[in-house]
């Protein structure tokens, strides 16, 4: 079965609990729920990591490329506009990378309109909520030939 990574960066196991009226109610298990439930449509497996540590995400971004993945998604939330190591990572892992963003990166905080990795991701989703990381799975699925 083909396998797409999933990386959650720097907070985002406090999803349901931080900032409601940014990122909404749902927890990063519910997440992981919805998103177990697409992939079994498509015929994938995930992998799943949530890290607050930037070395620990860069760690396994090179794993889950040595493990042969075939495909990311990543939400590096806060690194995303300061990680040269995580932009690195994701470059150099040469996987199809899908960065998203629960919220609309872009209608917040000028600090948050730049994403240094963005520059090296296949797509950038923003604002759409866990939408988008359905919407990115669906993505990679049909991309890549994934789909059964």
């Amino acid at each position: 079965m083909k396998t797409i990574a999933v990386l959650n960066g720097p907070n985002l196991n406090r999803l349901g609990a931080r900032q409601p009226e940014i990122y909404g109610k749902a927890s990063l298990e519910d997440l992981h729920t919805l998103l177990q439930g697409k992939a079994k449509e498509l015929g994938l497996a995930l992998s799943f990591f949530q890290s607050n540590h930037e070395g620990a995400l860069v760690d396994e971004i090179g794993r889950q490329s040595d493990a042969g993945v075939h495909g990311l998604i990543i939400n590096p939330a806060a690194f995303s506009h300061t990680s040269i190591a995580l932009r690195d990572a994701i470059e150099c892992s040469e996987l199809v990378t899908i960065e998203v963003h629960i919220s609309n990166i872009y209608s917040r905080e000028p600090f948050r309109h730049h994403s240094v990795t963005s520059e090296v991701a296949t797509g950038v989703i923003s604002g759409l909520g866990f939408e988008g990381y359905s919407l990115a799975l669906q993505y990679l699925a049909h991309h890549l030939n994934l789909t059964q």
